[in-house]
């Protein structure tokens, strides 16, 4: 097994850790599957980004997606490695053109007719000066020089020798074309090894021509590798993977073809027959070509590219550009996501290391180890149709993130609770502090000894013969006060909320406290009520995926008659009421059940409207507005509304939402920090206790 880099064998036994005589540490890239060392993903954070998607109003399966798109804080997403594959795309085609061989070739053309003439001008017989007159007048193009010349008799050696390598070049890069590195393996090649290849050629058209009719068999294709296996290092275990493999290089020199200019591409035909001097060479190449195009017909045999570049390609060299075109293409594809079904397993991450380098390959695996461990973890579900959505698990977990921002937020204001001893049933809140005269609260046994024993150290006493109490040890731990509340939080579902962005600020202070009241105070009802044109009762998952509709009303009266019907249900409970809103109710409900709307507010709405208001003050509710923006008359009724009740008014920042509607919650049960102490205090378990969190 591979090594970890960095990482030499493990020391035999008997070796003290040290390395035994003639051991050699081997280093190499590790092979094992997933690196061991790696941190596991943070699906924390990925929650929190879905979370605000799926409370913008898209789906889970968007969100998803886009979270995969944009990556996080420290790892990087699909369209920062789409980005540099379709940079590495665009440096191709910017630094490279398609006219290396050209080049190439009247490079060697001019030496070869240069040297010529200098053999011509030593030599004085009427011949030479008819061969100079041959000379002046060749075509401007190279092609059609290099024809004209194929029959001419050379004087000079060099200038033989140079054009004779001319015919090697082409039919070197012919065949480079078709088979990966053959334009070096056959430089300095003799008659033989070209008759060689001249008989492979064969072979392989009558391997496909059988494997076409379905006439084939594993020992041909076994007998064709054993004698010509040295033209193709891929190593193909089958006639199918030989086809692929040839197939998709064929096609790739197609496309160079295509993107040539006109004038290139009848240069380089012309060129080519010249080929080894051999015209059977591209005839066998040409029915290669054609074969491969019936048996693989789904391969791009007809795209095309724009090289702007100056660094020429040779035909070999550039038909392997073009395959790495074509995989950077079929990787943007991959990356994009955007064709069904798609997953981020699809990705190949070998070809996107090649590409663009291992740490590339890393953020790939590490995204599809993240999407398998949403998908796997249970935050994700699915609905009846098959769609994806946040699973109760995943609530949990987002409104214990929300809750613990909502901590931090409250960590900072001081509240004096309204009764200085907690009830003896209540459940321990996590903090302790010293016992004083009257308190009915348990010890906490373990800051009490162990101020019993650092207070005896510090006095110079000894601990060996036990310790003795005093008062000034004892600490008690503080309670919550056990009264139970029925709790309404009613928030404005009106599109005024989404179109002023107060939408996701609204949904996340209904999860932080829904949160707070199933773990923290268990024994408090909550209801949520949602109120547009009309209200509703929702759970917080319908709560949470809610769509913002163009539906035109603002119908608090409706959800004051849905808020009184939970209270009435918990007579003995303390009734809460928390109110969240950015305007005035323009619409109720009439007799019948139909909604009636008015904008502005008629005066029938009005009165419904501060009619059950005063219900729910005679229910004994503690009442609480939150204003939302900074609309004048708005502010002037819901003060109004306030002091009917004797409420209050609060009018946070949308950031401050959250932390404004829980402390709120806390304040009217009683629940603020104990003994005049901060919220943070109250939050104690939140800022370090994994008591909170296990629930």
């Amino acid at each position: 097994m591979s090594e970890r880099p960095g990482m030499p064998s493990a020391p035999g036994p008997g070796t003290g850790g040290g390395m035994p005589r003639g051991h050699r540490a081997r280093y190499a890239r590790y092979s094992g599957g997933p690196d061991p060392l790696a941190p596991p993903v943070d699906l924390a954070e990925a929650l929190d980004a879905i979370g605000e998607e799926v409370m913008a109003g898209y789906s889970a399966e968007h969100a998803m997606r886009e979270f995969l798109r944009r990556g996080g804080r420290d790892q990087r997403g699909l369209d920062d490695l789409a980005a540099r594959v379709a940079q590495r795309k665009n440096e191709l085609l910017q630094r490279h053109s398609l006219d290396g061989t050209m080049r190439e070739v009247r490079e060697l053309l001019d030496r070869a007719v240069l040297e010529e003439r200098k053999q011509l001008a030593r030599d004085l017989d009427d011949d030479a000066r008819f061969a100079e007159l041959q000379l002046e007048n060749l075509p401007s193009s190279t092609a059609g020089a290099v024809s004209e010349l194929s029959d001419y008799s050379w004087r000079s050696s060099q200038a033989r020798e140079d054009f004779d390598r001319i015919k090697d070049l082409l039919g070197r890069e012919a065949l480079d074309q078709r088979f990966t590195g053959m334009k070096q393996a056959l430089e300095n090649a003799t008659d033989e090894d070209r008759a060689a290849v001249q008989e492979m050629l064969s072979d392989l058209n009558d391997l496909l021509a059988a494997h076409a009719r379905g006439e084939d068999t594993s020992e041909q294709f076994r007998e064709f590798m054993d004698k010509h296996g040295e033209h193709f290092p891929e190593n193909p275990q089958n006639v199918d993977e030989l086809i692929d493999n040839l197939a998709a290089r064929s096609a790739a020199a197609q496309r160079m073809l295509n993107s040539m200019t006109p004038e290139q591409r009848e240069e380089l035909m012309s060129l080519s027959a010249q080929a080894f001097g051999s015209p059977a060479l591209m005839d066998a190449l040409d029915q290669l070509d054609a074969n491969l195009q019936a048996l693989r017909p789904g391969e791009d045999w007809g795209g095309s590219e724009q090289f702007d570049g100056s660094e020429g390609l040779g035909l070999g060299d550039g038909t392997g550009a073009f395959q790495e075109l074509a995989s950077l293409d079929r990787l943007s594809e991959q990356l994009s996501q955007a064709y069904p079904g798609a997953r981020l397993d699809d990705i190949d991450l070998d070809a996107l290391a090649r590409h663009l380098g291992d740490d590339a390959a890393v953020d790939a695996r590490t995204l599809a180890e993240l999407e398998k461990a949403l998908r796997d973890s249970g935050y994700l579900g699915r609905t009846s149709d098959g769609q994806l959505r946040l699973s109760p698990k995943a609530m949990r977990q987002l409104g214990r993130a929300l809750l613990r921002d909502v901590a931090e937020r409250l960590s900072g204001r001081q509240g004096q609770r309204d009764t200085r001893q907690a009830g003896a049933a209540a459940e321990p809140s996590g903090a302790t502090r010293e016992w004083q005269f009257g308190d009915t609260q348990p010890w906490d046994v373990t800051r009490t000894v162990t101020n019993a024993v650092l207070r005896t150290a510090s006095e110079g006493g000894a601990t060996r013969g036990g310790i003795r109490l005093n008062i000034r040890d004892v600490e008690v731990s503080e309670t919550e006060a056990r009264t139970q509340a029925a709790v309404a939080l009613l928030v404005d579902t009106s599109f005024s909320m989404a179109m002023d962005g107060r939408w996701v600020p609204m949904k996340r202070t209904s999860l932080a406290l829904h949160h707070l009241v199933q773990t923290r105070f268990r024994g408090d009802h909550l209801q949520l009520i949602g109120f547009g044109r009309h209200a509703e009762v929702m759970e917080i998952e319908e709560l949470t995926a809610l769509e913002a509709e163009w539906a035109k009303g603002t119908n608090l009266h409706h959800a004051l008659l849905l808020a009184q019907r939970h209270f009435r249900k918990h007579p003995n409970a303390q009734p809460v009421l928390l109110v969240v809103t950015d305007g005035e109710p323009t619409a109720h409900l009439e007799p019948d059940g139909e909604v009636a709307f008015a904008y502005p507010p008629h005066p029938l709405t009005i009165a419904h409207t501060v009619r059950e208001l005063d219900a729910v003050g005679r229910l004994g509710a503690q009442v609480t507005f939150f204003r939302l923006g900074e609309d004048y008359g708005l502010a002037r009724f819901i003060e109004q509304m306030a002091r009917r009740v004797d409420g209050r008014v609060v009018a946070p920042e949308l950031d401050d939402l959250g932390a404004a509607v829980v402390g709120s919650y806390l304040g009217s049960r009683g629940s603020r920090g104990p003994g005049g102490g901060s919220y943070r205090d109250h939050f104690g378990d939140l800022f370090g206790s994994r008591g909170f969190w296990a629930g």
